[in-house]
């Protein structure tokens, strides 16, 4: 079938989808591989410990631009809802229920952050514990943060995969890019599942899986925001 006129309001969610695409990678690659980067030593809790409270004010910039980011990503997802949903209402809100539960496993996971940062910060009421055993549970929350980031991982794989497709089928934007969108998101959900499976697979196959799918919303954020979309064709939907 063929797509009627694209509306004003369609329009107007491509382009702030566009912006929103490149604003959320912004903040989302200072927070989890800056900051985290420089604070983290994951083979030793003494230094993380020590490098956290050296510079608590970053690692507290850290949980907020995370907060910031999955705010970010909601008002995205709604702005491609509105831009997909003439091609297919019913699999847009599939993908928009996707990448809510994504945003909902992430929020939650801020509070790991929070936790690691209370469990190192002086207290009377922790004051019985040994210092090293308070370390190590710290540093087993700064884990449990990034096991819930890989399980978040697979639901946002799954929501831009169905996102990509709309856009394929639609035309929306160049199909090779929507091609690789539904590529690189189904490449992200897979591997977050076989990083759960395999967690030592992830020491070598990681960060490089997550360069196509950084490729693509990279791409197609400027796209958005710059071209906009255009007028297509769907079949099949």
């Amino acid at each position: 079938m063929t797509i009627g006129l694209i509306d004003e309001s369609q329009r107007k969610a491509a382009r702030a989808a566009g912006f929103l695409y490149l604003f959320a990678i912004a903040i989302a690659i200072f927070a989890q591989y800056y900051v985290r980067s420089k604070l983290i030593v994951y083979n030793n809790a003494a230094k993380t410990a020590a490098s956290i409270m050296a510079s608590e004010r970053l690692f507290r910039l850290g949980i907020v631009l995370e907060l910031i980011t999955f705010a970010a990503v909601i008002a995205l997802v709604a702005a491609l809802y509105v831009v997909l949903k003439p091609v297919s209402r019913g699999l847009a809100l599939l993908a928009l229920l996707w990448r809510l539960v994504e945003n909902a496993m992430l929020a939650v996971m801020t509070f790991a952050g929070l936790n690691a940062l209370e469990l190192l910060t002086p207290d009377a009421n922790l004051r019985p514990f040994d210092a090293d055993r308070l370390q190590a549970l710290a540093i087993l929350s700064i884990w449990a943060h990034d096991d819930q980031y890989t399980a978040g991982l697979v639901f946002f794989g799954l929501g831009s995969a169905v996102f990509s497709y709309l856009f394929f089928k639609s035309r929306y934007i160049p199909r090779i890019l929507a091609a690789w969108g539904i590529f690189s998101s189904l490449l992200t959900a897979v591997s977050s599942l076989a990083f759960i499976l395999f967690p030592n697979l992830a020491n070598w196959a990681a960060p490089g899986c997550w360069a196509p799918i950084l490729i693509f919303e990279l791409a197609a954020g400027l796209w958005l925001l710059l071209k906009g979309i255009n007028v297509g064709r769907v079949t099949d939907v």
